[in-house]
Order: C-alpha cells, then structure tokens, then sequence
C-alpha cells in the first residue's frame, strides 16, 4: 500500500519532503521520534502526525510558561526586551482603556510586564492549557480560560491580543488567526512571534537538532512567504513583519548537542532551559543576532496584525 504524502498545513500542497526527525532534547517528555517535512512551495516546515493527542505528556509540569520564573536570569532579560518593544507598540494604542488577551501566557508573566509599561491597562485575560499556570495567573489578577483559545467564549474584545511563541504551537493555525481577529476590537493589533525557518541556524543544524523544532511541540513552522499565506487568508493584514533575535534556538541546538555528545547532562528533571550555560548562551546569540538582523534572515519573526 502506498504511503499517503502528507500536505502542508498552509498552502496545502502535496510536494514536501522529510526535513528531519528529532526526539525531544529539550524536557525528555517522550522516547518517541518524530518526523518533520518541508514543503517546497511555501518553505513552511511542519510535524505530521500532529501529536495532538499527546498534550499533557509533551507539556510537564516544568514547562517554562507553566512556572514562576521570575528569579531566573533568562526570563529576566527576556522581561527587559519584551518591555521594551511593547511599550512602543502599546503607544499606538489611543484607547483610554485597554483589554489585553494573551493566548497561550501561561502564567500570565508577560501581562505583568504590560501592566508595567501602561496604567491604561485595564483588563488582562489569559487563554491555555495548564491548570497549574491559571493559579498563579489569577492570584496575579488576571483571568484565565483553561482550553484552547478556538475553544474561548467571551462579549469581551481586545485591544491587544499577543500570540507570542503560540502559533507554532497549534494543529490548526489558520483557525487559530481567524478566531483572533473575532476577538480583536476594531482597529485592535495582534502581535505574533514565531520561529522563521529561512536562517542561518535553521540550516545550519537540520541533521542535528534545530531549536526552532522545539520538539516536539513546535507543529507548524513559518517562512515569511507561508505566514504572509495564512494571514491573508484569516483576513488579517500585515502592517508590519521583521526579523528579531533567535538566540533561544541557538541555545537548545547547542546545548542539545553538547548533551547527545556527554559533554553536559540535562535531563527530566534538569531541562534545557535551566541549564546554567543557557543564560550566556543566549545572551551571546542575542548579541549576534542585533548586529547581523540589517543584512541577514534571523531565526525568529515578529509580526503586527490587524483586521482588514
């Protein structure tokens, strides 16, 4: 019986081709291998089969969003440049008061950032998965639903929905966009960060292991050419796409390698993220990235999106 070829999940056709197979050297979640495929026609690198089912056992309980980590050098500085791009971006807001809908924020985190940068913001709603998270973001003041974010109800619209690091995360990501832009208020932005598969690392590291993989939780993984697909059609537009810095990827690739080569030990319950090399190593990256993004595709996009 022939194998049915997989399409891909944004422009939906049938020539794609294997681009690796990777376990996951990030949490050790699973002993399972899994097969990753590029598409040909819009660059768009995607997992398949989707292991949707698999939720609760990919995502453990030390999953970076689903903790406080506040104490930790990573997310600090990860705080700082966060705050410092959505202060800008908040400024383009003329609301008196506006409603801030983070879809997949975990523990809401990133919410206490913005409450920082604008007074004006009144209303903080998160959307995931982790019953754990929804305690520590509702003890922290904002809302939570527990589920997906198609699977959110509400009369409320935002002003600001942030989609940062998710929409790799999703089976079906096109719904996921066409339910943002219900819940947008009109002239509202919704802001995504995604892993760009046109870089440097990316190649650099495919028969290895490629951070932007995040194995095996990253499903569906962009080009420029694939989102600017699947926003026009979630009747989204795109004011504004760049390339910023993906010095997180740089540091799962490496520090996966070094892992597989005994060099270090992460493991279960000591996972990559909270390796001590991971702070310097992303900060070096990080580094890197600002200064070749004017001439060169970095591994991760930022995106402004409003209804059209």
């Amino acid at each position: 019986m022939k194998p049915i070829t997989p399409h891909c999940p944004v422009c939906h056709q049938s020539s794609v081709g294997t681009w690796n197979q990777a376990k996951d050297y990030e949490y050790y979640s699973t002993d399972e291998t899994y097969t990753y495929y590029h598409c040909t026609g819009c660059d768009t690198i995607f997992i398949d089969p989707v292991p949707v089912e698999q939720l609760r056992k990919i995502y453990p309980a030390n999953y970076y969003s689903f903790v406080n980590g506040k104490g930790n050098l990573v997310t600090r500085i990860k705080e700082w440049l966060d705050r410092r791009f959505l202060k800008k971006i908040l400024t383009g807001i003329t609301a008196e008061k506006i409603n801030v809908l983070d879809v997949g924020g975990g523990t809401g985190w990133i919410l206490d950032v913005l409450k920082k940068a604008d007074s004006r913001i009144s209303f903080t709603q998160v959307a995931d998965i982790d019953e754990q998270a929804q305690a520590i973001a509702e003890k922290n003041g904002h809302a939570y639903f527990q589920g997906t974010v198609e699977q959110f109800e509400t009369d409320k619209r935002f002003h600001l929905i942030l989609m940062l690091n998710l929409i790799e995360h999703v089976q079906f990501p096109l719904d996921v966009l066409k339910k943002a832009a219900q819940l947008l208020e009109p002239g509202g932005i919704i802001l995504i960060k995604t892993p760009n598969t046109d870089s440097w690392d990316a190649r650099l590291f495919r028969k290895s292991y490629w951070g932007g993989l995040h194995c095996p939780r990253h499903w569906t993984i962009f080009s420029e050419k694939s989102f600017r697909i699947i926003a026009a059609a979630a009747g989204l537009r795109i004011e504004k796409l760049e390339y910023t810095q993906g010095a997180p990827f740089w540091a799962f690739s490496i520090i996966a390698a070094l892992t597989r080569k005994k060099i270090i030990r992460t493991d279960a319950n000591h996972p990559v993220i909270f390796h001590w090399l991971f702070a310097p190593v992303s900060a070096f990256f990080a580094l890197l990235d600002f200064i070749r993004r004017p001439f060169a595709k970095t591994s991760q996009l930022f995106i402004r999106l409003t209804r059209e």
